[in-house]
């Protein structure tokens, strides 16, 4: 993934499984569209979980940490600050995500990353 934006916010949670498909519609149509509009939000991606098998030290490793969230939703931004706006705040707490899917949400994470290289 090519990251242009110079902070990455990564918000990470699992949803009860009878509230997925719901999750799923409001995210990717009510909050990521919302959450795009705000002052210095760039790209929104969204990723689900996988298992993980590498190559390291010569052998094939698989790799689980327990408890990781299966969701997780990164937004590239270009401050830290756009976190703490009021049209972020505003933001988060429009159409059917605070009533209707937030409270099905648990194992939630949040993460800001500063992007080091390049030109960091």
């Amino acid at each position: 993934m090519a990251t242009r934006s110079r902070y990455l916010f990564i918000a990470s949670m699992d949803v009860e499984p009878a509230k997925q498909a719901l999750f799923d519609e409001v995210y990717n149509t009510e909050h990521c569209p919302e959450l795009s509009q705000v002052p210095g939000v760039g790209l929104i991606s969204r990723f689900e979980l996988q298992e993980l098998a590498i190559s390291m030290g010569g052998e094939t490793r698989t790799i689980k940490i327990e408890g990781e969230p299966t969701f997780h939703a990164l937004y590239e931004l270009e401050s830290p600050e756009v976190l703490t706006s009021a049209a972020w705040g505003e933001a988060v707490e429009r159409g059917r995500w605070p009533e209707q899917v937030r409270p099905y949400t648990t194992n939630r994470r949040h993460t800001l990353l500063k992007l080091t290289f390049p030109e960091g």
